[in-house]
C-alpha cells in the first residue's frame, strides 16, 4: 500500500512540474488544440449544462472552451468546495458576471452567495482536471477525493448514460498505466490538445 502511495506521490511530482514548466505560448496553442478536440465530440455537442474548472498548476485551460459554450449558449458551472460536506463539491453557473473568490487552495471559485446551484447529477457534462491518465481512461487527481467523491453516484453506471464525465489534460500527462482503485469514478476518455483517448475499462 505503501509503495502505491509513494508511486502516486511521485508521479503527481513529476506530471506537476512538466506542465508547470510549459512556456505561455504553449499553453495557449494547446489550448486552441483543446478546443478543437472538444469541439468534435458529440457528448459536448449535445450538452446543454457543462463543469468545467478553471486552470491553475500548469493545468491545461478550458477557458477557450468556457467562450465557445458562452457563443453557442450552452450554460457553464464551476466546482466549488461544499461548505459543509467534507471532500464535495458544488456547481455553481459562471457567466461574465460572476464574483470569484479564492477557496483554501488559492484556486478562484464563484463566490457561495451566487446563484444558481446545480447538483452534480444535473449536470450533462463535467470536463474535469486531472494529474496523469492513461489510454484505458484511468485518471489521476490531484489526491483530494473531490471528484470521487461528488459522482460516487456514478459507479458501476455504463458509460452514456447520465452526467458524462472527460477528463481534459496534456497530451504530455499520459502515462502507460495507472492501477485504479475501486473508488475511482469512471471517465468516458480523455480529451488533450491532439486527440480524444475513448476509455476501454
Amino acid at each position: 500500500m505503501k509503495q502505491a502511495s509513494d508511486y502516486k506521490k511521485n508521479l503527481r511530482r513529476q506530471i506537476r512540474k512538466m506542465r508547470r514548466s510549459l512556456p505561455p505560448a504553449t499553453q495557449r496553442q494547446h489550448a486552441q488544440g483543446l478546443l478543437s478536440t472538444i469541439r468534435r465530440l458529440s457528448q459536448f455537442r449535445r450538452s446543454r449544462t457543462i463543469a468545467l474548472y478553471l486552470a491553475s498548476d500548469g493545468e491545461i485551460s478550458p477557458e477557450q472552451v468556457i467562450q465557445y459554450c458562452r457563443k453557442l449558449g450552452k450554460r457553464c458551472f464551476l466546482p466549488v468546495l461544499h461548505p459543509v460536506r467534507h471532500n464535495r463539491l458544488w456547481f455553481i453557473e459562471y457567466t461574465k458576471d460572476t464574483v470569484l473568490d479564492a477557496n483554501i487552495y488559492g484556486i478562484k471559485e464563484p463566490a457561495l452567495v451566487q446563484a444558481p446551484r446545480r447538483p452534480a447529477w444535473a449536470l450533462d457534462l463535467v470536463l474535469l482536471p486531472l494529474v496523469a491518465f492513461d489510454e484505458q481512461g484511468g485518471r489521476l487527481g490531484m489526491g483530494g477525493g473531490y471528484y470521487d467523491r461528488t459522482f460516487a453516484f456514478k459507479q458501476g453506471w455504463r458509460h452514456g448514460r447520465g452526467t458524462r464525465l472527460i477528463g481534459l489534460a496534456h497530451d504530455l500527462q499520459k502515462v502507460d498505466q495507472l492501477k485504479t482503485e475501486s473508488w475511482d469514478i469512471p471517465l468516458e476518455g480523455i480529451a488533450t490538445e491532439k486527440r480524444f483517448y475513448r476509455a476501454t475499462r
